[in-house]
């Protein structure tokens, strides 16, 4: 079921950034997320579960056309504080946009892919409204920070209580089930949340690094080719008349001519 964040939960989800270890984890998600995704000068871009904003935030000085939607109210009140008109705010589901096909450059969704109702009609909507890249960025159930999560979770219930967690063969299942054969690319970030030092965010930013399949973080661009399918049609074949000759041509011919 669907997970929309009450009062208490949108002010508890500003005050976990005032701690250095989860304000380092979302500067390498959004840098992967640039990483990845590259936009352009003028795009149109969407933040699926936008939030307080703070991802739409880090994106306003970059030349970009911005909105952003969310299922609660409580969070899109601190958001349009935050962004005081920078960004077109919506109250809307993942799974329902309120928007027409190929709307926007890219879309992307930044840990809130884990609270929608049905993640696949979620990625759907995605591909639907973006006609460039859509990104998924989610926490990796296999990373060992999630892990631990995940158990504490059992016994102290938190907001990751009602998070649903993935791996890059879930997603990648779930967008092939939809799209087919489409170009996805993936990453990960966060492979020492336990180091912020100068030299873990050094290492953290290797290519080779980011291919690890535990990184907590999971970053995942998904290019949405239109597929079209054809079916063979009959073609109907009228077999020419028997006419009879037309008078009143110099060359006219009759039956026992030819």
């Amino acid at each position: 079921m669907v997970y929309i964040f009450d009062f208490n939960d949108s002010n508890h989800y500003e005050t976990r950034f005032e701690r250095i270890k989860n304000s380092y984890a979302f500067e390498l998600e959004m840098a992967l997320l640039l990483n990845m995704v590259a936009p352009e000068d003028g795009s149109r871009v969407l933040d699926i579960g936008c939030g307080t904003g703070r991802s739409l935030e880090s994106l306003l000085n970059r030349g970009l056309d911005l909105t952003g939607v969310d299922p609660s109210p409580y969070m899109l009140d601190i958001a349009k504080e935050r962004l005081n008109d920078k960004a077109e705010l919506y109250r809307a589901f993942a799974e329902d946009l309120p928007f027409e096909d190929n709307t926007f450059n890219h879309a992307f969704f930044l840990t809130s892919l884990e609270f929608t109702e049905m993640p696949a009609k979620a990625i759907e909507e995605a591909c639907r409204v973006a006609k460039d890249k859509v990104f998924i960025g989610v926490l990796n159930k296999y990373a060992p920070l999630n892990i631990i999560r995940r158990i504490k979770g059992i016994f102290i219930k938190n907001i990751l209580s009602q998070a649903r967690f993935f791996s890059i063969l879930e997603l990648r299942q779930i967008t092939f089930d939809i799209l087919g054969d489409v170009p996805i690319t993936w990453k990960t970030t966060l492979q020492f949340p336990f180091n912020n030092s100068r030299t873990a965010r050094w290492i953290e930013q290797r290519p080779l690094v980011q291919k690890s399949p535990f990184g907590t973080i999971i970053g995942m661009t998904i290019i949405p080719v239109p597929r079209f399918k054809t079916r063979p049609l009959p073609l109907k074949i009228k077999q020419p008349g028997i006419y009879s000759p037309v008078t009143g041509f110099a060359m006219n011919h009759t039956k026992d001519d030819l």
